[in-house]
Order: structure tokens, then sequence, then C-alpha cells
């Protein structure tokens, strides 16, 4: 009989080891990366898809099939009632407060890349407005450029909204930008012709829409880099201003229209419906070029709904149960629709009332992906990686800072708001007599529609929450609205906060605005 040293068999059960470790190493490095898929939509509000019960007008059928694969989240917030603030904000994953962009002005000539604080403003008004930062500065890692850096294919298609060259997408990160636009909406209409710079229309489609084009570029982009990981930013145009759509649809719906509903314009709703066949399109392409199993796929909108402009005679839509619109930190202005999806992480026709902010996704997409954000950059978001499987988040509080008031229905003067729990709290800079702040606070799991201020009734978690919000103004650095020196109070109409006209269109009351 032969017999083996122990020392030996050691050695043979070491050497096994290391050859399985390595032989599993190589098998982890050759499993391929998840793709990402980034669907934004523009001023999509919380009532314009059928995922919260909340309209029998509009058809969203491939949202819906979209929230049939993955996680939809009911408290989803947009980290500004306006576009660009929020684009930004995923780019870098930072606050409206801190990266300095409040405000849409990304289009404009003046460049500014930080925001100021300003001394004066007209003697109507309590407090100064500051300066937004008007450009995406180069100073940020933005998502793009980390995913490029790590093996990705970039592409960014749609709206951009964050600066012209040399701000443009081909500047951070994205090695594909179409149509490189730097307008806050499509170039002149939806239908054809447009007027971008240098990308027309298939002259083989008639009447072809921005919409079906931009998902068809973007198709040809999954097919180009199919065989290697990639990221697609594609940030729609719909359903953001100029509003017309397909003629065809637009008849359909006027023949569907219920006057007495909430939503009742044709042309908005067919805007709606080609926003969704875009969707469509992308998750058919997905299934078709079996990538769905390995794609990670986000769906979200930029701001709450647009219920100023008046279109066919009305508003543009109605975002009721919730208070106020685009332009508003009330919830109808930051509260909008939002959809994760990732086979075999994520389970299928799930929810969460988890908080989940703009600023979120970039360290989700670096968490799910397994890839370390930059060391120098600063992160405000958090990842919602353990809502994803089910879980809670650890998080405070979520803000949002929009030092603004453009006068829309439900304005009000330069605002931050912080949500905790089902607290929300509005402070209005310098709104008090004396130059003090202003409270609103909310209780929204019995005042989902923000009609009663229980702010007298609470002064304990007004101090509480007004804390929070002190916090985050310090850490961001954030250009805060001034007590305005010029202020006249005999030229003050605090009667007219809230009140505004649709534009185009008469003075709309807010109760109108609401589910009846």
């Amino acid at each position: 009989m032969t017999f083996v040293h122990e020392s030996t068999w050691r050695r043979v059960l070491l050497g096994t080891l290391v050859c399985f470790v390595c032989l599993y190493t190589k098998v982890a490095d050759a499993a391929p990366k998840k793709n990402v898929v980034l669907i934004l939509a523009d001023d999509l509000g919380w009532s314009d898809t059928t995922l919260f019960g909340t309209t029998d007008f509009y058809r969203t059928p491939h949202i819906q099939r979209l929230a049939e694969r993955g996680m939809t989240f009911s408290r989803y917030y947009s980290s500004s009632p306006l576009c660009s603030p929020t684009r930004a904000s995923i780019m870098t994953g930072q606050s409206p407060a801190r990266h300095g962009i409040t405000s849409p002005c990304c289009h404009l000539p003046a460049v500014r890349l930080h925001a100021a604080e300003t001394r004066t403003a007209p003697p109507n008004q309590r407090t100064t407005v500051p300066a937004s930062a008007s450009r995406l500065g180069k100073q940020y890692d933005t998502l793009a450029e980390v995913l490029r850096d790590n093996g990705y294919q970039t592409g960014h298609f749609g709206k951009w909204h964050l600066g012209r060259q040399p701000f443009s997408p081909l500047e951070h990160g994205f090695s594909v930008d179409v149509p490189h636009h730097p307008g806050p909406g499509p170039a002149g209409s939806y239908v054809a012709p447009w007027k971008f710079k240098d990308f027309d229309a298939d002259p083989d489609i008639p009447d072809e829409h921005i919409e079906d084009r931009m998902a068809k570029e973007a198709v040809a982009f999954l097919e180009q880099h199919r065989e290697e990981p990639f990221f697609l930013n594609y940030w729609m145009f719909s359903v953001h201003a100029p509003f017309d759509a397909k003629r065809n649809l637009v008849e359909q719906y006027r023949e569907r229209l219920d006057p007495s509903g909430q939503q009742r314009s044709p042309t908005y709703a067919a805007m709606v419906e080609s926003m969704d066949d875009a969707v469509g399109t992308l998750v058919d392409a997905l299934d078709r070029l079996h990538l769905s199993d390995n794609t990670i796929i986000v769906f979200a909108s930029d701001n709450g709904g647009n219920m100023y402009n008046e279109v066919d005679g009305v508003a543009a839509t109605n975002n009721a149960p919730l208070r106020g619109g685009k332009a508003t930190v009330y919830e109808g202005g930051i509260r909008g629709p939002a959809i994760v999806v990732d086979s075999g992480s994520v389970e299928r026709r799930s929810s969460s009332t988890e908080f989940f902010q703009s600023s979120d996704i970039y360290p989700t997409l670096l968490e799910m992906l397994s890839i370390d954000a930059r060391p120098a950059q600063v992160i405000d978001g958090v990842s919602i990686v353990p809502a994803l499987s089910g879980g809670y988040l650890q998080r405070d509080a979520v803000f949002t800072y929009f030092p603004h008031s453009p006068r829309v229905p439900d304005w009000l003067p330069p605002s931050i708001s912080v949500h905790q729990g089902d607290w929300k709290l509005i402070r209005i800079f310098h709104g008090a007599e004396g130059g003090g702040h202003r409270y609103k606070l909310f209780n929204l799991n019995e005042d989902l529609g923000e009609e009663r201020n229980v702010a007298d009734e609470h002064p304990e978690r007004v101090r509480q929450l007004d804390a929070l919000i002190e916090e985050f103004l310090v850490d961001t650095g954030a250009a805060r609205p001034l007590p305005d020196p010029k202020f006249d109070s005999s030229k003050y109409r605090p009667e007219l906060e809230g009140r505004a006209k649709v534009r185009g269109g008469a003075t709309t009351p807010r109760r109108q605005q609401r589910r009846p």
C-alpha cells in the first residue's frame, strides 16, 4: 500500500483550489457586462400614464409593459420642477443646489459655469433670485464618461439642453449625439419638416414624427453595438411644447374625448401615445436582438406635467390628484412615473414606495454595474439597489431646491422642499413679515393634494425639517435667495401668489386642475 504524506495532500488541495479560483475569475471576467438604456421623458406628469390608475384617456401600453418587467416607484421625485436642472443631476449625481443649474437657461447665449447670488430684485419681491449656471461644466465626471472609461459604447439621442458645444454630449462622454440639438424642445415641430441643423427628415416618410425617428436612430445604435456593452441615453423631446402630433392620432382622441374628464386635449393625448410608441420600439429591438435579459432599463420623467399651456382650448394636461405642475414645488411639479427593469435582479410586476430621486440614478447604475465612482466626484444621490431588492433605503430626506418663481398656476416665491416619511415642508425664502422664512407643512399620507397647511399645528416638526433644509443648503454651498433691499411693501401683492393664466387662455382657478 502506498501512503501519501499529509503535506503533499495539502499542496494538491491548495493547487486545486487555486485553479478553481482562477477558473471562476476567468468565467466571471468573461461574463458580459450589463447594458444600460436610460429613457427620460420630458414634462411627463404623474397622471400622464396608466401606471397609477389616474387616467382613462391617455394610452401607454408600452410603458405598462415596462412595468410588467420590473419595479414601479410611486414616490419618484425629479431633482427639479424644470428640465435642465434635473438633467444635470442625472449626469452628475448632484443636486441642483450643488451643481448650480437651477433654471432651464442652457440654450441662451450667456455662459455661466457656476450659480451666483444676486443683490437686488424688483421692489414688489421680497427676495432676490440667484443667477443659475447656464452650462454643464467639464469639471464633472459625468455618468457617460465613467461608463465610457469602463468599456461602454455611449450614445445620446434626443434632447440635451445642458449647453451647446463645447458643452454638448460629445464633450461629456458620448461618442454619438443625435440630432446634436442644444434647444429646449424639438426644432420647429414634432412632425416633419423640422428645423434641426444638419438633421433632415426621411424624404420617403411623409410627416415623419421626431420620436419615431429618434427611436429608429437609437435602434441602429443598439444593432451596431449589440456585441459590446452600451449605454443608450434616450432623452425624449416628448411631451414638451410645441404641441403638435400626428393628425390621425389627434382625430382618434378627439372622438374618444369625454368633455367632463380631467384630461381633455386630443393633441396632448396623441403626443403621449407617440412617446409611448417610441418606448415600445426600443423594447421590441432589445427583445429582437436578444439583449433584454442583459440590459438595465430606467424610465423616468424630468419633471411634472405641464398644466399651464393651453392646448385645444384647455390646459395641456392635469396632474390630479396632485397639486400643481411643472415649475412648482408642489407634488404635481416634481412627482412622476419611474420604472427600473433588470432581469434576474428586480422582481417583475413589483412596486416600491421608497423615495427615488433623479440624482439617485447615477450611483444606482454604478452599483448595479459594479463600477466604482471616481474619488473626486461628490454625489448627493444614493443607490436605490436595496429598494430594487424589495428592501428599504437608509436615507433621511429628499430635497428639491427651486430658487425661482415663474408665474404659473400654483406658483410660489423662491423655495426649497424637503420630504421625510409622510411629511413635506416647503420653506419660502424670506417670505414672512420681518424677513424671516415662511413655511408650508403637509402630511402627504392624509393630504396628497396639499390642500391643508398644518405648519402652525406642528411647530416642532417645522423646526426639525427646516434644520435639515439648512444643513443641506450649507453642505451643497447653494447660491441662495437673499432679502431684497429694494422691497417696497406697498407694491407687494400677496393675493396674486399661486394665481396665473394658462398661457394662451383665460385664468384657470386652481381647483379646476383637480380630479372632480
